[in-house]
């Protein structure tokens, strides 16, 4: 299917967000997740069912602070 990823055109086998993250190689810790303009929740990772042209955004918490 044709999913598009941080406003990347990808073609990818997932069927759900869980899926897609470990076909891209993302640990689901530290990140959040949306698909189209709605956020999944993490315990919803293993069920959310994405479609062919779904929009879906990835976001990487980093840490850090003043030094």
């Amino acid at each position: 299917m044709r999913l598009k990823i941080n406003g990347e055109d990808v073609d990818s086998n997932a069927g759900t967000v869980n899926e897609l993250l470990n076909e891209l190689k993302i640990e689901s810790r530290g990140v959040a997740v949306e698909v189209n303009l709605s956020i999944v929740k993490k315990t919803d990772y293993e069920s959310y069912k994405l479609k062919d042209g779904d929009k879906v955004e990835i976001v990487n918490f980093v840490g850090g602070g003043r030094s």
